[in-house]
């Protein structure tokens, strides 16, 4: 189901959402409610299982604080050597070593697209052979599949994995650059790994927000404060309320790969699946927008580095794909471009093949067509024959 992604990421980002979010100083939740504190004026510290959300959120604190100490440490080292928006910066360097320790699994889900769309003439031959039997021909194309060593779910399974990541890599920002004194997640075993000085008590400025250990603010791009939204038309704060520079730009990235990881364009290639990716590749760009207003611009940070990464490798792995010609225009780098690492179909392998199924090799394959063709004409007495 094309749909099912998608859904899980805007679930997956509300409950985060709700998780880590709450109401500015002296907000309430409700009329005639206790005031709710303001997280960012709350030590942070490690979550406790004592209910289902925080059973969730403890069991994925070692991410957390492996992240945030990454991210924290860059910024220390950054500042002590007198970087102007070292936060900026640490969010890149974090990317980088997240994207780089994740390379093996991309690369895995690179091949395995890839194969896919390699396999797809003889996945089609299979289908149009057993026209009108959909259960032989799903069992003939798991039979290639299985013979070729090509998993369509490994492909899949990376894109799962980094969900999860997403919604911590939020919490990171959106928690751990607000808080007054995030050192408890700094220490491992009691031991404070990351030398950050906070203040003892949270302070306020004159607008009455909580001001942060860590300086949320990157004059590079404009005085960004990374840890709010970042909107430049309408407001931030509520869903589909504004419009963000940075959800652009991580919009446009998004397209640029998803082009570059289809197969270049074939009139002659009907394949429904094609034309519901190529539709996915549209929408999936838009929820980066439209959650523009409502999430953090260190995420968007976040996201357009990690897109570039992923820009880079499947450029090296799977080159240029269906991203040109680009409103006609071919330049001649992309023509005939052969990536670096290029992939290649595996030869048929004999012992993964079914004891039951026939095997596969020119000969059988055209006697096992001509045994499911029926002959067009016949005689009108071998009709009556059968008919005595």
């Amino acid at each position: 189901m094309p749909w099912l992604l998608p859904m899980i990421a805007i679930l997956g980002v509300a409950i985060v959402v709700a998780a880590c979010g709450g109401p500015a100083p002296g907000g309430s939740g409700a009329p005639g409610s206790t005031p709710l504190p303001n997280p960012a004026a709350v030590r942070l510290q490690p979550a406790q299982p004592d209910n289902p959300l925080g059973l969730f959120a403890w069991l994925f604190t070692p991410i957390f604080q492996g992240l945030f100490i990454v991210l924290a440490a860059s910024y220390v080292a950054l500042k002590s050597a007198g970087v102007a928006g070292a936060i900026g910066i640490a969010i890149i360097v974090l990317t980088l070593v997240v994207r780089t320790l994740l390379i093996p699994l991309f690369r895995r889900q690179l091949v395995s697209q890839r194969r896919m769309q390699m396999l797809q003439p003889e996945l089609a031959e299979v289908k149009r052979r057993y026209k009108g039997d959909r259960m032989k021909a799903q069992q003939a194309q798991q039979e290639i599949m299985r013979e070729r060593g090509v998993n369509p779910v490994s492909g899949c399974l990376p894109l799962l994995l980094q969900l999860p990541l997403l919604f911590i890599i939020y919490s990171v920002i959106q928690s751990g650059i607000t808080n007054y004194d995030p050192t408890q997640m700094l220490s491992i075993a009691g031991v404070q790994v990351v030398p950050l000085d906070c203040a003892p008590v949270p302070a306020y400025d004159a607008a009455g927000h909580v001001i942060p250990c860590i300086d949320p603010f990157v004059p590079w791009l404009g005085n960004l404060n990374v840890s709010v939204p970042e909107v430049f038309i309408g407001t931030a704060g509520q869903f589909l309320s504004g419009l963000g520079i940075l959800s652009i730009i991580s919009a446009i990235l998004q397209l640029v790969q998803s082009r570059m990881m289809l197969p270049p364009a074939d009139p002659n290639n009907d394949d429904p699946n094609l034309r519901v990716q190529r539709q996915m590749m549209l929408f999936l760009p838009l929820i980066s927008i439209a959650w523009g207003s409502i999430l953090p611009a260190g995420l968007f940070i976040y996201w357009i580095v990690a897109t570039i990464y992923s820009i880079v490798q499947q450029y090296l792995i799977v080159g240029w794909g269906a991203m040109f010609p680009l409103f006609g225009w071919s330049p001649a780098f992309a023509t005939s471009h052969t990536p670096r690492f290029p992939v290649t179909l595996p030869p048929p392998d004999p012992t993964k093949r079914s004891p039951a199924s026939p095997s596969r090799d020119s000969t059988n394959r055209a006697t096992s067509a001509n045994k499911t063709i029926r002959p067009r004409e016949r005689g009108r007495q071998g009709r009556r024959g059968r008919r005595r």
